[in-house]
């Protein structure tokens, strides 16, 4: 499976670190979904991504430690969601920048044309 990056799903993959192609965390389907429930914007698709992900690694991740090897998956959870923190107020500033951006609307009138004020004859 390529990932586009100028595609919305490879710029969710992008955001979140889903770079291998061969074994991705998300599926496509997952990614659509997220895109879905935030009116298609990456930022906050990738922020509930990240807390999807950060989520699972708590409830699968414990903090282990053994002989040689030491986990913590609740630190990474905290890290993921702080992520997830920055993306969504990225998506907020740019949501506050694009309010404030000029712009111009064509607005279509009546398709009566007659003089102001004047009755209208049936």
């Amino acid at each position: 499976m390529a990932i586009y990056y100028d595609q919305p799903i490879g710029k969710v993959r992008l955001l979140i670190a889903d770079l291998d192609e061969s074994a991705p965390i998300l599926t496509d389907e997952h990614i659509t979904g997220y895109l879905d429930l935030n009116d298609s914007s990456v930022h906050r698709a990738a922020a509930d991504a990240l807390d999807a992900i950060a989520t699972t690694e708590s409830l699968l991740s414990k903090a282990i430690r053994t002989q040689d090897l030491a986990t913590d998956g609740p630190k990474v959870a905290t890290d993921l969601r702080k992520r997830a923190a920055q993306l969504r107020a990225k998506a907020d500033a740019d949501d506050a920048a694009a309010k404030d951006e000029p712009f111009f609307e064509i607005v279509p009138f009546a398709s009566s044309f007659r003089p102001e004020g004047a009755e209208y004859r049936w």
